[in-house]
């Protein structure tokens, strides 16, 4: 809970939040736009526009944000930990306002008589709804996987850059999903263009195939094949909430032995300054011991 306050005060959170707000607005403005002139047969175009859209923002918001621009990458960050509960659920929301203010922006500057749907995402006749879900599952496990991926940073071995990286997955992606399901892989790009249009059939596939598909694929990268994984470290992630409360009794002895160390020094203080002061005079002590004459002390005692 102190972590969600916390990062709620930070500044850095709502100048993440504007830049994942505009960075999903403009994969929604452009990505969908290019379904003007989608063609069944002719889709390369919307697949390397949404790609190369996608790669655009990240290079530019990923210092800010992370540049997640889609729920799944942030639904699978919350849950491994990577952001708070409270980032988490403002990204979702920005993002979604995001989709919504991109397929506005695309209504009112095309016209709704050639291009009504906005590029809705939409099954295909020969898809049913398991079968989109298996799509729209699988390509979005296969961009987090990459996400996940290029931002590991105990990894040495590859080289290049991440935004083209994670632009290609999405072109590979929308290669294999246009003819299925016109490639959501974004709940805030398909409800944008939905909202906006009023296109709501098999509108929930577009939801839960990318948001289980993210999850499952943040949790196989972060516990199996991140560099360095373990599951002891995927253990005291998942019991990590608990170990406060076991270590909270343990750690009151301590300082009450040091409460107690500080009354007892407090104690001799104050008894030494009651105690009544002896004051030696050295110079009589040494004429005791040796008088003027050599005598010996017990002589001078007789005398």
């Amino acid at each position: 809970m102190k972590e969600n306050v916390e990062d709620l005060l930070t500044p850095n959170l709502w100048l993440a939040l504007a830049a994942e707000m505009l960075g999903t607005m403009t994969i929604t403005l452009l990505g969908c736009g290019s379904h003007a002139t989608y063609q069944e047969n002719n889709f390369l175009h919307v697949a390397l526009t949404f790609g190369l859209t996608v790669a655009t923002v990240v290079w530019v918001f990923n210092h800010v944000s992370g540049g997640h621009m889609n729920p799944a990458v942030t639904l699978a960050a919350l849950f491994t930990r990577r952001v708070s509960i409270i980032r988490g659920v403002l990204y979702i929301v920005f993002q979604i306002i995001g989709g919504i203010i991109g397929a506005g922006v695309l209504y009112g500057l095309s016209s709704s008589r050639h291009f009504p749907y906005l590029g809705s995402n939409e099954l295909s006749l020969s898809t049913s709804s398991a079968e989109g879900f298996g799509v729209e599952f699988m390509i979005t496990l296969v961009y987090v996987l990459a996400y996940f991926a290029c931002h590991d940073d105990k990894r040495s071995d590859l080289r290049g850059s991440a935004p083209l990286t994670l632009g290609l997955a999405v072109v590979a992606c929308h290669v294999f999903a246009i003819p299925f399901t016109k490639a959501g892989m974004n709940p805030a790009r398909s409800f944008g263009p939905a909202l906006i249009s009023d296109s709501w059939r098999d509108h929930w596939v577009f939801w839960v195939g990318p948001l289980v598909g993210g999850l499952v694929a943040g949790l196989l990268y972060e516990y199996i094949f991140a560099a360095g994984a373990t599951f002891a470290g995927a253990k005291k992630c998942l019991l990590r909430t608990k170990k406060p409360r076991k270590q909270t009794e343990p750690e009151k002895a301590p300082l009450e032995e040091i409460k107690t160390d500080a009354i007892e020094v407090e104690d001799t203080k104050i008894d030494g300054e009651d105690a009544p002061e002896v004051v030696v005079d050295k110079t009589e002590t040494a004429a005791e011991e040796k008088p003027g004459n050599g005598a010996s002390a017990d002589e001078v005692k007789k005398d």
